[in-house]
Protein backbone atom coordinates (compact mmCIF):
# COMPACT_ATOMS: atom_id res chain seq x y z
CA UNK A 1 0.00 0.00 0.00
CA UNK A 2 1.15 3.56 -0.73
CA UNK A 3 -0.41 7.00 -0.40
CA UNK A 4 -0.26 9.98 -2.76
CA UNK A 5 -0.16 13.68 -1.95
CA UNK A 6 -3.98 13.88 -1.95
CA UNK A 7 -4.29 11.24 0.75
CA UNK A 8 -5.54 8.55 -1.65
CA UNK A 9 -4.26 5.12 -0.64
CA UNK A 10 -3.07 2.82 -3.42
CA UNK A 11 -3.24 -0.97 -3.46
CA UNK A 12 -2.45 -3.69 -5.98
CA UNK A 13 -4.93 -6.57 -5.82
CA UNK A 14 -4.12 -9.88 -7.52
CA UNK A 15 -7.10 -11.64 -9.10
CA UNK A 16 -7.35 -15.13 -10.53
CA UNK A 17 -8.35 -14.19 -14.08
CA UNK A 18 -7.85 -10.44 -14.53
CA UNK A 19 -4.32 -10.26 -13.13
CA UNK A 20 -3.21 -7.34 -10.96
CA UNK A 21 -5.77 -4.57 -10.45
CA UNK A 22 -4.66 -1.18 -9.13
CA UNK A 23 -7.06 0.28 -6.57
CA UNK A 24 -7.19 3.82 -5.15
CA UNK A 25 -9.06 4.44 -1.89
CA UNK A 26 -10.46 7.80 -0.79
CA UNK A 27 -11.61 7.78 2.81
CA UNK A 28 -10.99 5.80 5.97
CA UNK A 29 -11.95 2.17 5.42
CA UNK A 30 -11.60 1.44 9.14
CA UNK A 31 -14.82 3.44 9.51
CA UNK A 32 -16.77 1.49 6.90
CA UNK A 33 -19.49 0.51 9.37
CA UNK A 34 -20.28 4.21 9.78
CA UNK A 35 -19.78 5.19 6.14
CA UNK A 36 -21.26 4.58 2.73
CA UNK A 37 -18.70 2.64 0.66
CA UNK A 38 -18.67 3.14 -3.12
CA UNK A 39 -16.93 0.87 -5.63
CA UNK A 40 -16.17 2.75 -8.88
CA UNK A 41 -15.03 1.74 -12.36
CA UNK A 42 -14.09 4.23 -15.08
CA UNK A 43 -15.00 4.53 -18.75
CA UNK A 44 -12.93 4.08 -21.92
CA UNK A 45 -10.07 6.50 -22.51
CA UNK A 46 -9.58 7.45 -18.89
CA UNK A 47 -8.81 5.92 -15.49
CA UNK A 48 -9.75 6.34 -11.83
CA UNK A 49 -8.88 10.05 -11.98
CA UNK A 50 -12.18 10.85 -13.73
CA UNK A 51 -14.13 9.46 -10.76
CA UNK A 52 -11.77 11.16 -8.28
CA UNK A 53 -12.48 14.48 -10.02
CA UNK A 54 -16.21 13.91 -9.64
CA UNK A 55 -15.90 12.97 -5.95
CA UNK A 56 -13.76 16.06 -5.35
CA UNK A 57 -16.30 18.41 -6.94
CA UNK A 58 -17.91 20.89 -4.52
CA UNK A 59 -21.31 19.25 -5.01
CA UNK A 60 -19.96 16.02 -3.51
CA UNK A 61 -18.28 17.56 -0.43
CA UNK A 62 -20.79 16.42 2.20
CA UNK A 63 -21.20 12.99 0.64
CA UNK A 64 -17.43 12.54 0.46
CA UNK A 65 -17.06 13.40 4.15
CA UNK A 66 -19.42 10.55 5.04
CA UNK A 67 -18.21 7.98 2.53
CA UNK A 68 -15.31 5.87 1.33
CA UNK A 69 -14.59 5.46 -2.37
CA UNK A 70 -12.76 2.48 -3.84
CA UNK A 71 -11.64 3.48 -7.34
CA UNK A 72 -10.60 0.62 -9.62
CA UNK A 73 -8.22 1.03 -12.55
CA UNK A 74 -8.95 -1.44 -15.34
CA UNK A 75 -5.75 -3.48 -16.01
CA UNK A 76 -3.07 -1.37 -17.64
CA UNK A 77 -4.83 1.94 -16.97
CA UNK A 78 -2.86 3.18 -13.99
CA UNK A 79 -0.73 6.29 -14.56
CA UNK A 80 2.39 5.65 -16.69
CA UNK A 81 1.59 1.96 -17.06
CA UNK A 82 3.86 -0.08 -19.34
CA UNK A 83 2.36 -2.02 -22.23
CA UNK A 84 0.45 -5.07 -21.13
CA UNK A 85 2.54 -8.07 -22.28
CA UNK A 86 1.51 -9.97 -25.41
CA UNK A 87 1.04 -13.06 -23.24
CA UNK A 88 -1.60 -11.30 -21.15
CA UNK A 89 -5.20 -12.05 -22.10
CA UNK A 90 -7.19 -8.90 -21.40
CA UNK A 91 -10.32 -9.92 -19.49
CA UNK A 92 -13.83 -9.57 -20.84
CA UNK A 93 -16.20 -7.12 -19.16
CA UNK A 94 -17.92 -10.14 -17.62
CA UNK A 95 -14.67 -11.46 -16.13
CA UNK A 96 -13.73 -8.03 -14.81
CA UNK A 97 -17.12 -7.68 -13.14
CA UNK A 98 -16.92 -11.08 -11.51
CA UNK A 99 -13.35 -10.45 -10.31
CA UNK A 100 -14.25 -7.21 -8.53
CA UNK A 101 -15.37 -9.36 -5.61
CA UNK A 102 -11.65 -10.03 -4.99
CA UNK A 103 -11.11 -6.28 -4.48
CA UNK A 104 -13.90 -6.14 -1.90
CA UNK A 105 -12.56 -9.21 -0.11
CA UNK A 106 -8.98 -7.90 -0.14
CA UNK A 107 -10.08 -4.63 1.47
CA UNK A 108 -12.51 -6.49 3.78
CA UNK A 109 -15.54 -4.59 2.50
CA UNK A 110 -18.81 -6.25 3.36
CA UNK A 111 -21.15 -4.04 1.34
CA UNK A 112 -20.71 -1.35 -1.30
CA UNK A 113 -22.67 0.76 -3.77
CA UNK A 114 -21.47 0.47 -7.36
CA UNK A 115 -20.76 3.68 -9.30
CA UNK A 116 -19.60 3.24 -12.88
CA UNK A 117 -19.45 5.20 -16.12
CA UNK A 118 -19.78 3.85 -19.65
CA UNK A 119 -17.84 0.62 -20.03
CA UNK A 120 -17.16 0.76 -16.29
CA UNK A 121 -20.90 0.87 -15.58
CA UNK A 122 -21.28 -2.28 -17.67
CA UNK A 123 -18.53 -3.95 -15.60
CA UNK A 124 -20.17 -2.99 -12.30
CA UNK A 125 -23.59 -4.15 -13.45
CA UNK A 126 -22.10 -7.57 -14.14
CA UNK A 127 -20.56 -7.51 -10.67
CA UNK A 128 -23.97 -6.75 -9.18
CA UNK A 129 -25.55 -9.64 -11.07
CA UNK A 130 -22.80 -12.05 -10.03
CA UNK A 131 -22.60 -10.91 -6.38
CA UNK A 132 -25.97 -9.38 -5.42
CA UNK A 133 -25.33 -9.86 -1.70
CA UNK A 134 -22.33 -7.53 -1.74
CA UNK A 135 -23.67 -4.54 -3.69
CA UNK A 136 -26.49 -2.57 -2.09
CA UNK A 137 -27.23 -0.65 -5.28
CA UNK A 138 -25.90 0.24 -8.74
CA UNK A 139 -25.45 3.80 -10.04
CA UNK A 140 -24.85 3.34 -13.76
CA UNK A 141 -23.86 6.32 -15.93
CA UNK A 142 -24.39 5.79 -19.67
CA UNK A 143 -24.59 2.03 -19.24
CA UNK A 144 -25.30 0.11 -22.44
CA UNK A 145 -26.95 -3.30 -22.02
CA UNK A 146 -26.99 -4.46 -25.64
CA UNK A 147 -24.11 -4.98 -28.05
CA UNK A 148 -25.77 -3.01 -30.85
CA UNK A 149 -25.95 0.70 -31.64
CA UNK A 150 -22.74 2.64 -31.02
CA UNK A 151 -20.71 -0.56 -30.57
CA UNK A 152 -21.10 -1.25 -34.28
CA UNK A 153 -19.49 2.09 -35.08
CA UNK A 154 -16.71 1.27 -32.63
CA UNK A 155 -16.01 -1.97 -34.48
CA UNK A 156 -15.59 -0.27 -37.82
CA UNK A 157 -13.56 2.58 -36.37
CA UNK A 158 -11.11 0.57 -34.28
CA UNK A 159 -10.80 -2.58 -36.36
CA UNK A 160 -7.97 -0.92 -38.28
CA UNK A 161 -6.25 0.40 -35.15
CA UNK A 162 -2.91 -1.32 -35.61
CA UNK A 163 -0.34 0.89 -33.94
CA UNK A 164 0.08 1.87 -30.31
CA UNK A 165 -0.92 5.49 -30.86
CA UNK A 166 -4.46 6.79 -31.14
CA UNK A 167 -5.18 8.51 -34.43
CA UNK A 168 -7.13 11.74 -34.63
CA UNK A 169 -10.26 9.97 -35.88
CA UNK A 170 -10.06 7.38 -33.09
CA UNK A 171 -9.57 10.11 -30.51
CA UNK A 172 -12.56 11.97 -31.90
CA UNK A 173 -14.69 8.85 -31.64
CA UNK A 174 -13.70 8.26 -28.01
CA UNK A 175 -14.73 11.86 -27.36
CA UNK A 176 -18.05 11.20 -29.09
CA UNK A 177 -18.50 8.10 -26.90
CA UNK A 178 -17.99 10.17 -23.74
CA UNK A 179 -19.51 13.55 -24.60
CA UNK A 180 -21.84 12.93 -27.55
CA UNK A 181 -23.64 15.67 -29.45
CA UNK A 182 -27.16 14.52 -30.40
CA UNK A 183 -30.04 16.01 -28.43
CA UNK A 184 -32.93 13.80 -27.40
CA UNK A 185 -36.21 15.02 -25.92
CA UNK A 186 -38.76 12.82 -24.15
CA UNK A 187 -42.39 13.87 -24.46
CA UNK A 188 -43.88 12.01 -21.52
CA UNK A 189 -42.63 12.01 -17.94
CA UNK A 190 -43.74 9.90 -15.01
CA UNK A 191 -43.02 10.02 -11.28
CA UNK A 192 -40.02 7.69 -11.53
CA UNK A 193 -38.53 9.65 -14.40
CA UNK A 194 -36.46 12.74 -13.69
CA UNK A 195 -35.63 15.05 -16.57
CA UNK A 196 -33.76 18.06 -15.29
CA UNK A 197 -33.01 21.33 -16.99
CA UNK A 198 -29.33 21.73 -16.26
CA UNK A 199 -27.55 24.93 -15.47
CA UNK A 200 -25.51 23.93 -18.46
CA UNK A 201 -21.83 24.65 -18.34
CA UNK A 202 -20.60 27.45 -20.53
CA UNK A 203 -18.93 26.88 -23.88
CA UNK A 204 -15.62 27.77 -22.28
CA UNK A 205 -16.08 25.21 -19.51
CA UNK A 206 -17.03 22.53 -22.03
CA UNK A 207 -13.95 23.29 -24.11
CA UNK A 208 -11.82 23.03 -20.98
CA UNK A 209 -13.36 19.65 -20.15
CA UNK A 210 -12.69 18.41 -23.67
CA UNK A 211 -9.12 19.70 -23.54
CA UNK A 212 -8.51 17.89 -20.26
CA UNK A 213 -9.84 14.65 -21.72
CA UNK A 214 -7.64 14.96 -24.82
CA UNK A 215 -4.66 15.72 -22.60
CA UNK A 216 -5.21 12.55 -20.59
CA UNK A 217 -5.52 10.47 -23.74
CA UNK A 218 -2.19 11.85 -24.96
CA UNK A 219 -0.54 12.02 -21.55
CA UNK A 220 0.03 9.45 -18.82
CA UNK A 221 -2.35 6.79 -20.11
CA UNK A 222 -0.95 3.92 -22.15
CA UNK A 223 -2.73 3.98 -25.52
CA UNK A 224 -1.79 0.34 -26.24
CA UNK A 225 -3.71 -0.67 -23.11
CA UNK A 226 -6.63 1.65 -23.87
CA UNK A 227 -7.02 -0.31 -27.08
CA UNK A 228 -7.46 -3.53 -25.07
CA UNK A 229 -10.29 -2.03 -23.02
CA UNK A 230 -11.96 -0.76 -26.20
CA UNK A 231 -11.77 -4.27 -27.68
CA UNK A 232 -13.33 -5.75 -24.55
CA UNK A 233 -16.14 -3.19 -24.83
CA UNK A 234 -16.68 -3.96 -28.51
CA UNK A 235 -16.76 -7.71 -27.88
CA UNK A 236 -19.00 -7.60 -24.80
CA UNK A 237 -22.05 -9.80 -24.58
CA UNK A 238 -25.54 -8.48 -23.90
CA UNK A 239 -26.12 -7.41 -20.31
CA UNK A 240 -29.33 -8.95 -18.95
CA UNK A 241 -30.38 -6.68 -16.09
CA UNK A 242 -33.97 -7.87 -15.83
CA UNK A 243 -34.33 -9.51 -12.42
CA UNK A 244 -31.22 -7.78 -11.04
CA UNK A 245 -31.50 -7.83 -7.24
CA UNK A 246 -29.70 -4.56 -6.34
CA UNK A 247 -31.68 -1.37 -7.02
CA UNK A 248 -30.48 0.61 -10.04
CA UNK A 249 -30.13 4.31 -10.82
CA UNK A 250 -29.59 4.93 -14.54
CA UNK A 251 -28.02 8.30 -15.39
CA UNK A 252 -27.48 9.89 -18.80
CA UNK A 253 -27.47 13.25 -20.53
CA UNK A 254 -29.64 14.17 -23.48
CA UNK A 255 -26.52 14.81 -25.59
CA UNK A 256 -25.06 11.36 -24.90
CA UNK A 257 -24.99 8.95 -27.86
CA UNK A 258 -26.45 6.37 -25.46
CA UNK A 259 -29.43 8.44 -24.33
CA UNK A 260 -32.05 6.52 -26.32
CA UNK A 261 -30.37 3.19 -25.53
CA UNK A 262 -30.63 3.88 -21.79
CA UNK A 263 -34.22 5.04 -22.24
CA UNK A 264 -35.00 1.67 -23.83
CA UNK A 265 -33.21 -0.18 -21.01
CA UNK A 266 -35.25 1.72 -18.43
CA UNK A 267 -38.52 0.68 -20.07
CA UNK A 268 -37.47 -2.98 -19.98
CA UNK A 269 -36.71 -3.10 -16.25
CA UNK A 270 -38.92 -3.45 -13.19
CA UNK A 271 -40.05 0.06 -12.21
CA UNK A 272 -39.86 -0.90 -8.54
CA UNK A 273 -36.12 -1.53 -8.93
CA UNK A 274 -34.95 1.18 -11.30
CA UNK A 275 -34.95 4.99 -11.49
CA UNK A 276 -33.67 7.08 -14.38
CA UNK A 277 -32.16 10.56 -14.43
CA UNK A 278 -31.70 12.40 -17.71
CA UNK A 279 -29.97 15.77 -17.62
CA UNK A 280 -30.70 18.13 -20.48
CA UNK A 281 -28.03 19.66 -22.71
CA UNK A 282 -25.09 17.60 -21.41
CA UNK A 283 -23.28 14.49 -22.57
CA UNK A 284 -20.67 13.90 -19.87
CA UNK A 285 -22.93 14.25 -16.84
CA UNK A 286 -20.23 13.67 -14.20
CA UNK A 287 -18.10 16.55 -15.50
CA UNK A 288 -20.80 18.87 -16.82
CA UNK A 289 -23.53 18.47 -14.21
CA UNK A 290 -22.02 17.09 -10.98
CA UNK A 291 -24.60 18.85 -8.76
CA UNK A 292 -27.54 17.10 -10.43
CA UNK A 293 -25.78 13.73 -10.25
CA UNK A 294 -24.84 14.27 -6.59
CA UNK A 295 -28.45 15.13 -5.75
CA UNK A 296 -29.79 11.94 -7.37
CA UNK A 297 -26.96 9.86 -5.92
CA UNK A 298 -27.87 11.06 -2.42
CA UNK A 299 -31.56 10.31 -2.84
CA UNK A 300 -30.78 6.87 -4.25
CA UNK A 301 -28.42 6.01 -1.39
CA UNK A 302 -30.92 7.19 1.19
CA UNK A 303 -33.39 4.79 -0.39
CA UNK A 304 -30.89 2.05 0.49
CA UNK A 305 -30.68 3.26 4.10
CA UNK A 306 -27.34 5.05 3.56
CA UNK A 307 -26.18 8.65 4.11
CA UNK A 308 -29.30 9.31 6.18
CA UNK A 309 -27.65 12.07 8.23
CA UNK A 310 -27.76 14.29 5.13
CA UNK A 311 -31.13 15.94 4.51
CA UNK A 312 -32.63 15.33 1.07
CA UNK A 313 -32.31 18.33 -1.24
CA UNK A 314 -34.63 21.09 -0.09
CA UNK A 315 -35.39 19.45 3.26
CA UNK A 316 -33.98 20.54 6.60
CA UNK A 317 -33.56 17.71 9.11
CA UNK A 318 -33.28 17.95 12.87
CA UNK A 319 -31.51 15.00 14.41
CA UNK A 320 -32.45 13.56 17.77
CA UNK A 321 -30.02 14.58 20.48
CA UNK A 322 -29.81 10.94 21.47
CA UNK A 323 -28.48 9.96 18.05
CA UNK A 324 -25.07 11.05 16.74
CA UNK A 325 -24.20 11.94 13.15
CA UNK A 326 -22.26 8.67 12.85
CA UNK A 327 -25.28 6.66 14.00
CA UNK A 328 -27.40 8.35 11.35
CA UNK A 329 -24.82 7.43 8.71
CA UNK A 330 -24.53 3.80 9.76
CA UNK A 331 -25.83 1.65 6.87
CA UNK A 332 -29.23 0.08 7.47
CA UNK A 333 -28.42 -3.43 6.34
CA UNK A 334 -31.70 -4.78 7.75
CA UNK A 335 -33.47 -3.49 4.64
CA UNK A 336 -31.86 -6.33 2.68
CA UNK A 337 -33.84 -9.53 2.49
CA UNK A 338 -30.66 -11.44 1.73
CA UNK A 339 -28.17 -12.53 4.36
CA UNK A 340 -24.61 -12.93 3.03
CA UNK A 341 -23.40 -16.48 3.02
CA UNK A 342 -20.10 -17.36 4.64
CA UNK A 343 -18.50 -17.85 1.23
CA UNK A 344 -19.53 -14.38 0.05
CA UNK A 345 -18.67 -12.44 3.19
CA UNK A 346 -15.08 -11.46 4.03
CA UNK A 347 -13.82 -12.27 7.52
CA UNK A 348 -14.90 -9.83 10.26
CA UNK A 349 -12.64 -6.88 10.80
CA UNK A 350 -11.76 -5.60 14.24
CA UNK A 351 -11.88 -1.81 14.35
Amino acid sequence: MSEDEKGVQKYVVSTDRSGDIHVHVQGDLSQQDKRCVFLTVHDLGTNHSSLVDFVNSPAMTEIKERSCFIHVDVPGHEENSPDLPDSYQFPSLQTLGEDLITVLDFLQIRYAVGLGEGAGANVLARCGLAHPRRLLGLILVNCTASTSSVADAFRSRFSRWRGADISQSEEDFLIYHKFGHVSFVRAHLDYRYQQITSECCSAGERERTLAEYRSRLRGNLNTHNIKQYVKAFINRKDLLLKGCQPDILLITGTLSPYSSVIEKLYKELDRDKVTILKVEKVGDVLAESPAKVAQSLLLFCQGQGLLTSLPPPGVERRMSRAMSMEEYDKPNIRRLSLTPSVSESPPPRKL
